[in-house]
């Protein structure tokens, strides 16, 4: 299949947080138009890491980063990636800070400058779209911790973006609402990079699956058996698996490899 077009690029990017250990070194790697990307590393690998680094919320100490055909560097040139990128936080409490549902994913189009009625119809929507219709006032530091990580991912889509960062986007949820997540994630138009601990799940959701080990992004193409008692392309990269339910509601695509 061709490429599409670059929407992100890192070329020889290396980071550490101050008086530790390196993080990233060296680090290469592009998001095309199309693509659906999944990263399945142990914690502290560094996967949130990139995406802050992708969003200007953490700089590099090296390397080039280039976002929609842009160099990116100073926080002025983040402004733009702001707007048409979309970050889900891992945390569900980052990402909320309005009282009620409809004011959390209203914000976001009124902070691009939607007019209010707009906004409010935007953030109706949204809702809708994810099956959370009658959550509009809804105090949000009621929800539950599932329900919380579905607001947060409505409150990113109804900004509109052209790309998605998904961090863990599968946490804290039940066997029906992951299932009907990993629907929507299908059913969705923007290339996104999506970070699970959750092999089946990473797999119903991305065409293309990668790992982070040493301070670098590679593809897994060893075929490994492990404690599970089966076999798969990424078996030598630790994760965890979905229940049996979710395995039978949305079979796995194949794994490509770019």
């Amino acid at each position: 299949m061709t490429a599409g077009k670059t929407l992100i690029s890192l070329i020889g990017v290396s980071f550490s947080y101050p008086g530790g250990q390196p993080v990233l070194r060296n680090l290469d790697f592009n998001l095309n138009s199309g693509d659906r990307v999944g990263i399945i590393a142990p914690n502290g690998s560094g996967k949130t890491t990139l995406f802050h680094l992708i969003m200007g919320l953490l700089k590099p100490l090296s390397g080039r980063i280039e976002i929609f055909g842009k160099a990116v560097r100073e926080e002025n040139d983040f402004a733009e990636v702001r707007r048409r990128i979309g970050l889900l936080f891992q945390d569900a409490d980052d990402q909320l800070f309005s009282p009620t549902v409809l004011e959390d994913v209203a914000f976001g189009p009124l902070n691009l400058g939607k007019p209010k009625d707009e906004a409010i119809a935007i953030a109706r929507r949204t809702l809708t779209f994810l099956g959370l219709s009658g959550f509009e006032d809804r105090i949000t530091f009621k929800l539950s911790g599932g329900e919380k990580r579905l607001v947060s991912l409505a409150t990113v889509l109804a900004m509109e973006p052209e790309v998605l960062l998904l961090d863990e986007p599968g946490n804290g949820l039940d066997v029906r609402t992951r299932a009907a997540l990993v629907e929507i994630l299908r059913g969705l138009d923007q290339s996104y990079i999506l970070i699970s601990h959750e092999l089946d799940f990473i797999t119903a959701t991305t065409n293309t699956v990668y790992t982070m080990q040493n301070g670098k992004i590679r593809t897994d193409q060893e075929l490994s058996v492990h404690q599970h008692v089966h076999a798969h392309p990424i078996g030598s990269c630790p994760h965890e698996h979905c229940t049996p339910e979710d395995a039978h509601r949305a079979e796995p695509p194949l794994i490509t490899e770019k």
